[in-house]
C-alpha cells in the first residue's frame, strides 16, 4: 500500500478531482483525427515516421527500455502480481509418457495487474468526470469483461524517434527527490544543454534517477512519492505534439505534486485531452550515462483485447 506520506499529499494535492460533470461533458473537444479515432497520436506512426527513425541506427546499438518486472516489487495500490511455476500431470515425479517419450515442462501461471512496472496507459486509463480520450464516456465503454473502446490491444506498433531528456544532469544531482518537479523553463533549459530537439510524433523520456536509484534499496519510498513534471510542464511538452511520454518513475507527474498543482493531472492532459500515451518505469539508466539523447524507439506490446494498460518492454535503437 501506499504510505501515509503520499495519501495525505494526495488529498491535500486534491487527488479526487470534484466538480461538475456536465460542465466537462459540454467542453469536451473531440479528436483532431476524427470523432470516431481509438489511437489518438499513434496516428503519427506513418511509413516516412519508421523511415526517418531507422536513419537514426548508427552504431547497432540497443537497451531494453523495460525494467525486470519481479513480483515483490510494489506498485500502486492495489495493484500486485502472483507468479506461479507448475509442471501440469508431472506430480510425484512422473513423466507425461502420451507424447511417445518421457517428456517434462514447467509452465507458468500469473495472477497480475497489467499497470505493473514498466508500462504503457492506454487512452481508456484516466479520465475526468467520467470522461475520457475524444469524448467517450466511460458508462459507455468500461466493462467488467474489458473496454469495448480505447482498448491497448487497439494500439499500432509505436515506431520512431526517441528523445532522453537527463532531468537528473540539469539539476546537477545523480537522483531527483520526491517531489521534485519540473515545468517548462526547465525542460527548456535541460533540452537546449543537451542538445535536444522535441519534435511532432517523438518519444520523449525524461530521466530522473529515481528507480536505478530506490526501487532495490528502499521500494516502500520508491512507491511512495516520485520526481516528475509538472502540470505545466505537461502542457509544455504536450504542445510538441508527441506520440508518448515517459520517465523513469512509476508515475511520470511528480508526487506529491507542486504546490497548487493537481495530483498525476498531467495524465489528463496527455491521456485524455490529447491521446497522448504514457510510458512509466522506463529503464533510461544507460542512456543518460552514455549521453544516448536521440534514438530508434519501437514498442509492440501484447494485444490483449479490452486491455487498459500492458507490461512493456520497449526497445531503443541508436
Amino acid at each position: 500500500m501506499l504510505s501515509a506520506r503520499f495519501i495525505g499529499a494526495a488529498m491535500a494535492a486534491g487527488l479526487v478531482f470534484g466538480g461538475a460533470g456536465a460542465a466537462l461533458a459540454a467542453d469536451c473537444q473531440l479528436s483532431k483525427w476524427g470523432a470516431e479515432d481509438e489511437i489518438g497520436a499513434a496516428n503519427y506512426v506513418t511509413p516516412a515516421q519508421v523511415l526517418a527513425a531507422t536513419k537514426l541506427v548508427k552504431k547497432g546499438e540497443s537497451h531494453p527500455l523495460g525494467i525486470v518486472v519481479d513480483p515483490n516489487m510494489p506498485a500502486f495500490p492495489p495493484r500486485g502480481m502472483m507468479l506461479q511455476i507448475v509442471q501440469p500431470g508431472q506430480q510425484s515425479g512422473r513423466f507425461r509418457t502420451e507424447f511417445g517419450w518421457p517428456i517434462v515442462y514447467n509452465d507458468d501461471i500469473a495472477q497480475l495487474w497489467w499497470g505493473t512496472g514498466p508500462q504503457i496507459d492506454g487512452l481508456g486509463h484516466l479520465g475526468e468526470e467520467d470522461i475520457y480520450y475524444n469524448c467517450n464516456k466511460g458508462v459507455e465503454f468500461a466493462q467488467i469483461t474489458g473496454l469495448t473502446k480505447l482498448g491497448v490491444d487497439k494500439i499500432p506498433p509505436l515506431i520512431g524517434r526517441g528523445v532522453l531528456i537527463d532531468m537528473a544532469k540539469h539539476f546537477g544531482v545523480e537522483t531527483m527527490a520526491a517531489g521534485q518537479h519540473f515545468d517548462s523553463e526547465h525542460i527548456k533549459a535541460a533540452a537546449a544543454a543537451q542538445g535536444v530537439e522535441m519534435r511532432e510524433g517523438d518519444v520523449v523520456l525524461f530521466h530522473t534517477g529515481w528507480t536505478d536509484a530506490m526501487l532495490a534499496s528502499d521500494p516502500q519510498a520508491w512507491v511512495s512519492g516520485e520526481p516528475g513534471i509538472s502540470n505545466e510542464g505537461a502542457e509544455y511538452v504536450a504542445s510538441f505534439n508527441p506520440m508518448a511520454v515517459g520517465a523513469d518513475t512509476w508515475g511520470v507527474d511528480a508526487v506529491p505534486p507542486k504546490e497548487g498543482d493537481k495530483v498525476f493531472y498531467g495524465h489528463i492532459t496527455f491521456l485524455k485531452n490529447n491521446g497522448i500515451y504514457i510510458l512509466e518505469t522506463m529503464n533510461t539508466g544507460r542512456l543518460a550515462k552514455e549521453g544516448v539523447h536521440e534514438f530508434m524507439f519501437v514498442l509492440g506490446q501484447a494485444r490483449i483485447k479490452g486491455t487498459v494498460q500492458m507490461i512493456i518492454n520497449p526497445v531503443a535503437m541508436w
